[in-house]
């Protein structure tokens, strides 16, 4: 059941009850198309009949409602029927990056309490030297060529038939990036899925018969987003192993897609590769999702022939919370129906029309922020306060009414007695010809608070003089926002959404060029 275009009025529980979609859609379209991973058909009957296994394997195993299962997949076919068979049977997915490591997987593994981690054959030994003895139960995913545990269970045709879980049911424990710290375990509800799923569709502008090209992880929420459009809003999600910007649009053309989806700084990578042929020789309308810089909106529209529809939005608030319908250059729009967004100040009071207030969140809808963080009462008790989720976000309203994002609250750098904003320095720096990708972070200062360390990769086949890159910086920034330190690097250690792992740049003074000792050379 689709929401109503007035928002939720009248709107009953079961409406946002979704675990039996897709059993619903295989037994009136087994055939119908559901997914095509690189571009092989995979059909609603076959996912339907893969998750059933799935569940009745885990009730074999005395997992069920209330427990939880971690998922350390890369995109596949057996990892869409893993997913569907937690949330029908009621068990709680976490989602884990393939790419985590060392102390910060032992963590997520340690803090969630998994009874189960469904793994990678080849990331066993990850799992092992990150645990120890504190491995928790493993079923293993192997290849075609090499099958495993997984394989022989979703293929046994194990029928399910528990319970449907209720919209408040956890669907998910999804972990933050933890950029600047220890990750998160957000709470996400069957509810919050569903509304994140009605929300893309909105952003989108989706249409039955739509094609989305899919590059994100699903262990991200903006792969988990688009789980249950298939079902619905009838579309086909057109899957790919992950993100290659070389091979970006080929896939896109070969694939028939009408939507893509961006994250982090996407865009600006896609519109640095070479022009060519492809670049409008493709089918999509809608480039959606948050993040795109204002600078290269109107050029990445006007290259590629496609409309941007930004939005903005957290886990912690089913994914989406504004989107831009107007065009309006620059801005995440307005909130859905369900949502009211507040600008306030340090002291809670609204702040005056075209000042900066930390974005917070109201709803209409219970349920449609999250309930907390899992075992974390006091990141809970931070972030949400008398029913409002606080984003630690920053952001205005324009003349219209649109709201704009200016960063994180916590993602600056006090500095000459300014705060500086990485968002903004990074905008900046991203918009030179030379430059692929950057991040700021601060650095101890000689004297006083601290100086701006800028991390630049190259784009292909370009050479980056920091001293030029300084100055070209200090045209365009005010003089205490001009980065004192600039690195080099290769390529950024990325979460599951792209964005840069900024906790995990050096924070040395002696790896990278300096401008002032530059100046007194």
């Amino acid at each position: 059941m689709a929401l109503t275009d007035d928002g939720l009025a009248g709107l009953s529980p079961e409406g946002l009850r979704f675990a039996g979609l897709l059993e619903e859609r295989a037994a009136r379209d087994p055939d119908g198309i559901y997914a095509r991973f690189n571009g092989v058909p995979l059909t609603f009957g076959r996912l339907a009949a893969e998750a059933a296994a799935f569940a009745a394997e885990l009730a074999a195993r005395g997992i069920g409602p209330g427990d939880r299962v971690a998922v350390m997949l890369r995109n596949s076919p057996a990892t869409l029927a893993v997913v569907f068979g937690l949330l029908r049977a009621g068990i709680a997915w976490v989602p884990v990056n393939v790419q985590q490591r060392g102390d910060g997987l032992a963590y997520l593994l340690s803090h969630a309490a998994p009874k189960l981690l469904i793994v990678e054959r080849n990331l066993v030994e990850t799992v092992m030297d990150a645990t120890g003895d504190k491995c928790p139960p493993l079923m293993l995913n192997g290849t075609p060529e090499e099958p495993a545990a997984l394989q022989a269970v979703l293929s046994t045709g194990q029928p399910f038939d528990g319970p449907l879980p209720e919209p408040e049911t956890t669907g998910a424990i999804m972990y933050t990036s933890g950029t600047t710290g220890r990750p998160k375990g957000v709470i996400v509800s069957h509810r919050m899925l569903r509304l994140a799923s009605e929300a893309v569709s909105r952003v989108s502008v989706a249409r039955p018969g739509d094609v989305f090209f899919v590059w994100e992880p699903l262990y991200h929420i903006g792969g988990a987003q688009l789980l249950l459009l298939p079902m619905t809003h009838g579309i086909t999600l057109a899957m790919v192993d992950r993100f290659s910007a070389s091979r970006f649009w080929s896939q896109v053309i070969a694939e028939g897609a009408t939507h893509i989806h961006y994250l982090g700084g996407i865009l600006q990578i896609l519109l640095k590769q070479p022009e060519g042929p492809q670049d409008r020789a493709h089918k999509v309308r809608i480039a959606w999702g948050g993040g795109c810089p204002t600078e290269i909106w109107q050029r990445f529209q006007e290259r590629f022939g496609v409309e941007i529809r930004e939005c903005y939005g957290m886990t912690e608030a089913s994914s989406i919370t504004t989107f831009n319908d107007s065009g309006t250059v620059g801005s995440v729009g307005t909130p859905l129906p369900w949502f009211k967004v507040l600008l306030l100040d340090e002291n809670g009071k609204p702040v005056a029309p075209g000042e900066r207030g930390e974005i917070v969140v109201e709803t209409s809808l219970p349920g449609a922020l999250f309930e907390g963080y899992l075992d974390n009462p006091e990141a809970t008790a931070k972030a949400l306060r008398n029913g409002r989720l606080h984003t630690g976000d920053v952001g205005s309203y324009d003349a219209h009414g649109n709201l704009r994002f200016h960063g994180r609250m916590t993602d600056s750098v006090r500095c000459r007695g300014e705060n500086v904003s990485a968002w903004e320095v990074e905008h900046v720096a991203a918009e030179h010809p030379d430059v692929e990708d950057c991040a700021m972070i601060g650095v101890q200062a000689d004297v006083g608070e601290q100086d701006i360390k800028l991390f630049v990769k190259p784009r292909p086949g370009c050479r980056i003089d920091e001293a030029e890159l300084s100055r070209w910086l200090g045209a365009r920034l005010a003089p205490y926002q001009n980065p004192r330190y600039i690195a080099i690097v290769d390529d950024f250690e990325r979460t599951a959404s792209q964005r840069i792992m900024k906790h995990k740049l050096s924070t040395s003074r002696d790896d990278c060029w300096d401008r002032l000792a530059a100046q007194e050379a």
